[in-house]
């Protein structure tokens, strides 16, 4: 399983926005990057696979520019207890659990000490598909100390809302699908999954709200964005590697110049669109201070990248297009005003039930 929400449309976009930018050493506030693959050098999946050589590259690359290279579970108690993020630090996840992840990730991984998160789907384990992991291998890498944590049971596209179904409902199908997973992780490694990595990234309020009503400690996106103090730990964002440009060395590098840029308040917010075509689309920022004016970008899945207003707080764009796609991946991005790196967080929009 992996992303297809129009993510090469969003790295296209990316890529060509910044990569004329200078790379700049990272300044003194901390902003981590936490990393997320598929497969490892399985050219049967030419847009989720990266190839072993430039993976030896990317953790070579880490190694050699003192990158702190942490576990997933030590970055997210530094959120919950405010503890300010240390500049250069980096998170390695994996999602889906294939088999080369065991064959080939995992003993590069070992070479250089880095640890590292696996989110499970769970019924292709419990089914054994050929493609994934053994409950067996999952335990060998257990015990050597590997991270496991939870991608759901069936991942489902969790934020497509079934054609006639009450909230109620809604909810609850969610909910066993998250609970099915997580009792079955609980009896196969002897814990209960703290975490949960959202199928395919694509969330609305009701998917966040019930992965934090059964306790989840933090949920992850694959939206593209640094992780700052201000992160949300139930929308934290994560850089996909991935496919023929996104798996590149210069592509890597870039990612790792990012830093995150906190806003409130996003209109549209998080529940299905009410309005659509949605008149504004933006957020309030917390430190508006920090951008270059003149640099503020919002970019639609379905609608490209426009030059966004900055009146106060507020940055935005007016709109009159319908949308029509199922989700829209949001993003906001500007250049901060001292170092010129690159600032940018996401969010999604969604339509209401059976559009």
């Amino acid at each position: 399983m992996s992303a297809r929400i129009c993510l090469p449309v969003v790295y296209l976009l990316l890529t060509f926005l910044f990569a004329s930018l200078p790379a700049t050493a990272a300044g003194g506030r901390g902003d981590a990057t936490i990393f997320i693959y598929h497969h490892f050098g399985d050219n049967r999946y030419p847009t989720t696979n990266v190839g072993m050589d430039e993976f030896r590259e990317q953790m070579a690359y880490l190694a050699a520019h003192d990158y702190s290279v942490i576990p997933l579970s030590e970055l997210v108690e530094m959120l919950a207890s405010s503890t300010p993020l240390p500049p250069k630090t980096v998170v390695i996840t994996i999602d889906d659990g294939y088999r080369t992840t065991y064959s080939e990730a995992w003993p590069v991984l070992r070479e250089y000490g880095f640890p590292f998160t696996v989110f499970l789907y769970v019924e292709g384990l419990e089914k054994r598909y050929s493609n994934y992991l053994t409950w067996d291998q999952v335990a060998e890498m257990a015990a050597a100390g590997v991270d496991f944590q939870d991608h759901s049971y069936s991942h489902h596209r969790l934020a497509d809302w079934p054609r006639g179904m009450a909230e109620d409902q809604y909810r609850a199908w969610i909910r066993n699908d998250l609970v099915k997973g997580a009792e079955i992780m609980e009896r196969r490694l002897g814990q209960r999954p703290r975490f949960f990595a959202i199928p395919y990234g694509e969330y609305n309020h009701i998917v966040l709200d019930e992965a934090q009503k059964l306790g989840y400690e933090a949920v992850f996106t694959q939206d593209a964005g640094s992780v700052s103090d201000d992160t949300d730990l139930m929308m934290i964002p994560r850089e996909p590697i991935l496919g023929t440009n996104w798996s590149t060395l210069a592509h890597f590098i870039q990612v790792l110049e990012r830093v995150d840029l906190p806003f409130s308040e996003m209109t549209p917010g998080l529940s299905p669109l009410r309005e659509n075509p949605p008149p504004r689309i933006g957020a309030r920022l917390l430190y508006p201070e920090r951008y270059r004016p003149g640099t503020f970008g919002i970019f639609v899945s379905e609608l490209g990248w426009r030059q966004a207003t900055l009146e106060g707080d507020l940055v935005y764009i007016d709109n009159d297009t319908e949308l029509t796609r199922r989700i829209n991946r949001v993003m906001i991005s500007a250049r901060e005003r001292e170092s010129g790196r690159t600032a940018l967080r996401f969010w999604m929009l969604t339509q209401p039930p059976g559009e």
